[in-house]
């Protein structure tokens, strides 16, 4: 065990040196432009699966992260961050398309991109800088967990019941190995040259070797291919899909027609039995043979307004206020993820992004995804760090991720479908090491207790309940609590009688609704002789809690006829103490103003 508490720093050393994101290759158009075409075969599968999440076909999930891709690079407020459709706010539109149907989603997404540009306008994302250090720590290692287990549905295959299974046997394992192949090209292959990114080479390689395999296994057997590609995923996912959403009906209409005749007191708890019409094999079978084959892919044509596709509701106050909760879930989501993504690829580049350009930039993307009819989305961090480590710094990234991604949907669709999944994996496994901060696991035990405590709860919210946005509000609502308890511990006051025999008491601290009840020990009007002078040069008064307490202190003083004088306050207590009267004096000198959110953003 000594030995290895000795190691240990040094095993993490190595492997934060190995896997920094830090150390790639600096920006260039050239470094871009491939940079951005590693980004854009790994959105395929993720919009692909964000989709299918979302409850809508492929194409509108791709469609949005091409839309969305090219407009954040062009507006946004980060070079070499990368936009595109993802979970979160797959999560929160899949129940309006579940009650209402897609052509909600649409005006849905476009007002979510107003009211982002609203915030945007109004400069509200400066205040992404508010955010404190432990969630910002906790929030990355809990996403790191998020990605990681993302990609075990990349493990799974479709078994004859309609029904995604993990791989097992020969398959199983030679995925695993094509994955630590992937893995063991990016991480060393910068060593020995920085011509191409190395995340684009090992996809190269790995493919090239896995196209192989794919082919001769296919000449020479009908067994499934021993390596799952893209396009294996997308037909196995509607195939599922598929028979997910038969089960469901046959399940509805048995329990409709074994309720019908029921009170309804019984028919809710029959209902919410765990009796189930479970599909038959004939009918699974034909579910499957129902979803053609040649229609499950990623090839399509040029976006096109949603209007000519879908059936869009009327424009009325009623569709308006069916969309509404969902458009501010959306906008609140995309724009706390975007400027999370915003604040880590900063740190990372070690410069300096605009947070209300940002969020104009995100609501003109999700205005146009809506009018184009895509499902909308926000910042992607997992792409976003695979650009940045593929030495990805400008605009330029993601105009050519989305301009690739473009020409895959366009023409090169058979090709990217034919790229294996343990490729895609493996550049993702890479994200989730460089992403995890490793340091946090030697310095641990020099972190004050609450601030573990709060990276430890955002972490395992992310990771439990994957909402991102949600985590780093809790975190900061944690870490504001924390400061309160901490700074109303701090408030003292020294005293002393000066040679008129008056008593000055000088407050050290801050006063605000936390400290109030410290505030009143501080003092004994009973034992007080008749003139007391409150000092708040070295203090600080906050809010209508301290005001209020500095009114009731007075009226103490007031009621046993004794004179109090309060000086160095600042204008905000004026208003408030005047009804003291005469037996009040205040001085007020100049209060310095802090600004803690600039508008620099």
């Amino acid at each position: 065990m000594p030995e290895l508490k000795f190691r240990l720093p040094k095993i993490l050393s190595f492997g934060h040196k190995l896997f920094n994101l830090r150390s790639a290759m600096s920006g260039s158009p050239r470094s871009d432009m491939l940079s951005g075409l590693t980004v854009a075969l790994a959105l395929v599968p993720e919009a692909v699966a964000f989709s299918f999440l979302a409850g809508v076909p492929p194409l509108v999930g791709l469609y949005a992260a091409f839309i969305l891709c090219l407009v954040t690079s062009v507006l946004g407020g980060r070079p070499g961050m990368i936009s595109g459709a993802t979970g979160a706010m797959g999560v929160v539109v899949v129940a309006l398309v579940a009650d209402h149907g897609i052509g909600y989603l649409f005006p849905a997404v476009v007002l979510c991109g107003l009211i982002q540009m609203t915030a945007g306008l109004l400069r509200l994302g400066k205040f992404i800088r508010i955010v404190p250090h432990p969630v910002m720590l906790g929030f990355v290692n809990g996403l790191a967990v998020v990605i990681l287990m993302a990609q075990f549905g990349s493990f799974k295959t479709l078994d004859p019941s309609g029904v995604m299974v993990f791989l097992t046997g020969n398959r199983l394992w030679l995925m695993l190995g094509l994955v630590a192949l992937t893995m063991a090209i990016i991480a060393f292959l910068p060593r020995m040259t920085k011509a191409i990114p190395s995340s684009l080479a090992a996809i190269f390689l790995v493919s090239m070797g896995a196209f192989a395999i794919n082919a001769s296994h296919e000449s020479s057997s009908d067994e499934p291919r021993p390596l799952l590609t893209v396009g294996d995923m997308l037909y196995s996912s509607t195939v599922a899909a598929a028979v997910q959403d038969a089960q469901d009906a046959k399940r509805d209409d048995f329990l409709t027609a074994a309720t019908e005749e029921l009170p309804e007191g019984v028919k809710a708890a029959f209902t919410g039995s765990d009796l189930l019409a479970r599909l038959t094999a004939d009918e699974t079978a034909a579910v499957i043979d129902s979803v053609d084959i040649a229609s499950v892919g990623i090839s399509g044509g040029l976006p096109r307004p949603a209007w000519w596709d879908f059936t869009l509701p009327p424009v009325n106050f009623e569709t308006l206020w069916i969309i509404l909760p969902f458009s501010l879930i959306l906008a609140g989501v995309g724009l706390i993820e975007s400027l999370m993504t915003l604040t880590l690829i900063d740190e990372l580049t070690e410069t300096r992004g605009s947070g209300n350009r940002e969020c104009i930039g995100q609501g003109i993307a999700n205005v146009s995804c809506g009018l184009l009819g895509g499902m909308g989305g926000c910042a992607m961090i997992g792409q976003s760090l695979i650009n940045i480590k593929s030495g990805g710094r400008g605009r330029l990234s993601g105009i050519t991720a989305a301009v690739a991604l473009l020409l895959f949907i366009l023409f090169f669709a058979p090709y990217i479908e034919a790229v294996p999944m343990a490729a895609l994996v493996g550049v993702m496994f890479m994200v989730v090491i460089g992403t995890f901060e490793w340091t946090t696991l030697q310095t641990w035990r020099r972190i004050p207790a609450a601030e573990i405590l709060i990276m430890v709860v955002v972490s395992v919210y992310t990771v439990l309940m994957h909402d991102l946005a949600t985590a780093v509000i809790l975190g900061v609502a944690l870490s504001a609590l924390v400061f309160s308890w901490n700074k109303s511990k701090h408030l003292l006051a020294d005293s002393h009688l000066n040679e008129y025999g008056a008593k000055i008491y000088q407050l050290h601290g801050v006063l605000f609704f936390g400290s109030v009840s410290r505030f009143r020990t501080l003092f004994s009007p009973q034992d007080d002789p008749d003139v007391v002078v409150i000092d708040f040069y070295f203090s600080r008064v906050y809010d209508q809690s301290a005001l209020e307490a500095i009114n009731a202190l007075a009226d103490r003083y007031q009621k046993l006829g004794k004179k109090i004088h309060l000086r160095h306050l600042s204008d905000d207590c004026r208003n408030l103490l005047d009804r003291a009267g005469d037996l009040v004096e205040v001085n007020i000198s100049e209060d310095p103003h802090y600004h803690v959110a600039t508008d620099h953003a």
